[in-house]
């Protein structure tokens, strides 16, 4: 009676290729290892309940950020575990605050400064509402937002959309006839 023995099934990373485990557990077509490389725990530093609490929201904020910029960047979690050269779970596990990167290595592959990855919604709030006041008409226009009751807000918005559109309107009819 012969004995049967469970095969390994499994998928090369590199050129996808499904296939059993082999005895040296390189692929049959491209011969890179089968087995990919977790990267390694992030080592848990033991604090305070409070500042544990502090730590996590931190995490979580780091985490939120990394996949906004990636989205932004219109890159795959597979694109930047392969500049990051780990795996794409390990970019899964930061995106969803289990584990703690390299933040100088992260901001590389992402093209961005660490202080983009740990800053908190506050301090990105004041960015954007600076960038916005560093308009001059707008700035002027703030000044007088607080002294219109809601009516007259709304009229000021409903307005300025309809003026927005009717340029984009004649621009694009514009280019129509000139092209």
């Amino acid at each position: 009676m012969p004995v049967s023995t469970a095969r390994e099934v499994l998928r090369c990373e590199h050129c996808m290729l499904v296939q059993f485990r082999t005895s040296n557990s390189m692929c049959r077509r491209c011969h890179k290892p089968l087995d990919v490389e977790e990267a390694p725990a992030p080592v848990e530093i033991v604090a305070p309940k409070e500042d544990a609490e502090v730590a996590m929201d931190a995490g979580l904020r780091v985490a939120a950020q990394v996949k906004d910029i990636r989205r932004a960047r219109h890159l795959s979690q597979r694109q930047l575990a392969g500049r990051m050269q780990v795996p794409r779970t390990y970019i899964s596990k930061i995106e969803n605050g289990k584990a703690i990167p390299t933040l100088e290595r992260l901001a590389s592959a992402l093209e961005v400064d660490i202080c983009q990855l740990v800053r908190d919604g506050r301090s990105q709030r004041d960015e954007e509402v600076a960038e916005i006041f560093a308009d001059p008409f707008l700035a002027e226009l703030a000044e007088y937002l607080p002294h219109l009751d809601p009516l007259q807000r709304s009229l000021l918005l409903n307005q300025t959309r309809d003026r927005a559109r009717e340029s984009v309107r004649e621009f694009t009819l514009g280019k129509r006839r000139t092209a």
